[in-house]
């Protein structure tokens, strides 16, 4: 069947019974030219008659409607919408429906109107501010589509006030962006400007393309909340939202129509400065924060005063996202805390690189310890009378993947911090005494080189160092006499309970024991007598006080406090490592006042097992010859070195 677009048909078209000799056509089936005619004439008033009914509901209508032709123009208006836009339908007849609704201001709407007027899109639906006569703007929301029952292609175009609606969803907005307490923009509301604030469009010629972030946390406010109870801690937190708000206002920071301070969370706060002029304009900010919220507060008869720790960050805007520039706040904030509180601190690249770095290294500080990325070297201890070997001290080194070799001063202390030294410490002791070990069957001597393995006190408190030795040494066949622990002087001094009783039972077991860098504690020789020490290793910093240039004079004090240290230990029945001797003048000194073995680079570097394997090789031969290193006057590092 073929007809209009909305499926009517006339009645030369319709389908007529097939013609059969069983039945043929009868006259009466046939229409006649004047039946057809009538037939004609009765669907036109028909239509005619839908038309005015159309039309007569179109005028009616309480919803704004205007039909609107293929060239974008209005051919009829309903009173409603003469009535929304301030004029008689005879009037709108022939404007442009696009200016009078707003519909060419955007341009993808602009684009999808165009398609509805050439018939390739079927509807569209937009929402347009308009202006009511009176003066008030309201929400419309136009909706545009194909007028029912016509094939003219116009379009109905229909206006409906949503204003109520967008004012509900506004305070619904409203109520869930802001914080009920201080009544701020909350995170969430904050996050998306700062986010719109980043995006490059944010930025016109007149703006200076960067950003800045105040991030404040106060100092106790728990203390407030748990003392006081949260009511108190409530009024504080909206007094210091005024406080802010009222530095952001003097200081003429925010955006028009927009909050430049809001709450985070808890006692924490933002302020974000727009088109910032550079660091010194967020110090600034800054101080008159820090100043505004120290000055005390009057909550209800309750005179209160705090302080707080605020994180400065200010960049290009360009390249930073809403996510770096909070993690920097946040960093930056912390260090302010950790500096002391009541304070602000600027973001500083270099130290956020050296945290960055530090985070890398404790994640892959376990894992990197089964796959075989610690490597040990062993550092010289050497007679101070003779010039032999007489121990040597290992040190562990990581071949990290990324940052290349790492010295212990790089990562032991994140070690002790997570744990993991327990098990770097074990690894590092049954490497150095199986080295050992292999140093004497190789060099077989009636005075063997013993090793010196550094132990942090953790791996006296989190595991059974007592029985790791134990085992480890009766695994490598390693005498205890030439194993040696060292222990820093903090960590030994005071010791009870475990940690004396796991010393004690090391020294019974007749593993030596060192204080390690003595002097820069307690420096309790009393307390030593009372300890199951054998070795003191004297700090690098008296040594240093030793080196002197020719033709200058040594410090007389330094020689005699190191000299007193020396006698004292040795009337203990100690006896005395010098730590950093680095010239010939400092080793004669510390003969002079009977300093037993010293370490340090006019010796030797830390260096790999076989170059220590050469010089005992090198001692075995001399001392077989006879020839032995003696008593130099003053020691020079070993050839090998």
């Amino acid at each position: 069947m073929s007809g209009t677009p909305d499926g009517t048909g006339s009645a030369a078209d319709s389908i007529r019974p097939a013609m059969t000799q069983r039945h043929p056509a009868a006259p009466a089936t046939t229409a006649t030219p004047d039946r057809a005619e009538n037939h004609d004439d009765h669907r036109a008033d028909h239509r005619a008659d839908h038309r005015a009914d159309y039309r007569a509901a179109f005028n009616a209508a309480h919803l704004p409607m205007a039909v609107v032709d293929r060239t974008g123009h209005i051919s009829g208006a309903n009173q409603a919408l003469a009535a929304l836009l301030g004029a008689e339908p005879h009037v709108l007849a022939g404007q442009s429906a696009a200016e009078l609704v707003d519909l060419a201001s955007e341009a993808r709407t602009w684009h999808a109107y165009q398609e509805v007027l050439r018939g390739r899109q079927a509807r569209l639906r937009c929402t347009r501010r308009l202006k009511h006569p009176d003066g008030h703007s309201l929400w419309t929301e136009i909706t545009l589509g194909p007028v029912p029952g016509t094939d003219t292609g116009d379009v109905l175009l229909s206006v409906a006030d949503i204003s109520d609606r967008r004012d509900l969803q506004a305070r619904l907005r409203h109520l869930q962006m802001h914080d009920p307490v201080t009544r701020l923009p909350n995170r969430a509301l904050f996050f998306e400007r700062l986010s719109a604030a980043l995006e490059a469009s944010s930025y016109g010629q007149s703006g200076t393309g960067r950003i800045g972030l105040c991030y404040l946390d106060l100092d106790g406010f728990k203390a407030v909340n748990d003392t006081l109870g949260h009511r108190v801690g409530d009024r504080l937190l909206t007094a210091v939202a005024q406080r802010l708000t009222q530095c952001a206002d003097q200081s003429g920071y925010g955006r028009t129509g927009g909050h430049l301070v809001a709450r985070l969370g808890g006692d924490e706060f933002a302020l974000l400065v727009e088109d910032s002029t550079g660091t010194e304009q967020l110090a600034d900010l800054a101080r008159s924060v820090l100043a505004a919220v120290q000055e005390p507060f009057d909550l209800a008869g309750q005179r209160l005063s705090v302080s707080a720790s605020i994180g400065v960050v200010e960049r290009a805007a360009a390249g930073t996202s809403a996510t770096g520039l909070m993690q920097a706040a946040d960093t930056t904030l912390y260090w302010a805390k950790a500096d002391g509180k009541a304070r602000w601190t600027l973001f500083d690249p270099e130290r956020n690189a050296h945290r960055m770095t530090r985070q890398a290294l404790s994640s892959t500080l376990r894992p990197a310890v089964e796959r075989g990325e610690f490597t040990v070297e062993y550092q010289p201890l050497v007679d101070l009378e003779s010039g032999a070997v007489r121990g040597v001290e290992a040190l562990v080194r990581w071949n990290h993947p990324q940052f290349g070799t790492l010295t212990p001063n790089r990562f032991i202390a994140i070690a002790e911090e997570d744990g993991s030294i327990v098990q770097l410490g074990r690894w590092v002791l049954r490497t150095a005494c199986r080295q050992a070990r292999r140093w004497q069957i190789e060099q077989p001597s009636d005075s063997p080189v013993f090793v010196s393995v550094n132990v942090a006190v953790r791996q006296v408190w989190d595991s059974d160092l007592v029985g790791d030795v134990a085992e480890i040494l009766a695994e490598t066949g390693l005498a205890p006499q030439l194993l040696q622990l060292e222990l820093t002087e903090s960590a030994v001094m005071g010791s009870a309970g475990r940690p004396l009783q796991a010393l004690q039972a090391l020294s019974d077991m007749g593993v030596r024991i060192a204080i390690d860098d003595f002097g820069t504690g307690y420096s309790n020789l009393a307390y030593l007598s009372r300890l199951p020490v054998s070795v003191l290793k004297l700090d690098g910093s008296f040594v240093r006080g030793f080196r002197y240039e020719e033709g200058s004079h040594p410090n007389p004090a330094d020689e005699t406090i190191v000299e007193a240290m020396v006698q004292l230990a040795h009337r203990l029945g100690l006896t005395v490592t010098a730590e950093c001797v680095e010239t010939a003048g400092q080793a004669a000194r510390l003969r002079r006042v009977g300093c037993d073995t010293g370490q340090g680079w006019l010796y030797s570097r830390a260096v790999a097992p076989d170059v220590i394997a050469g010089i005992i090789s090198r001692q075995a031969a001399e001392a077989a010859a006879g020839t032995g290193p003696g008593r130099p006057e003053g020691p020079a590092p070993h050839p090998q070195l």
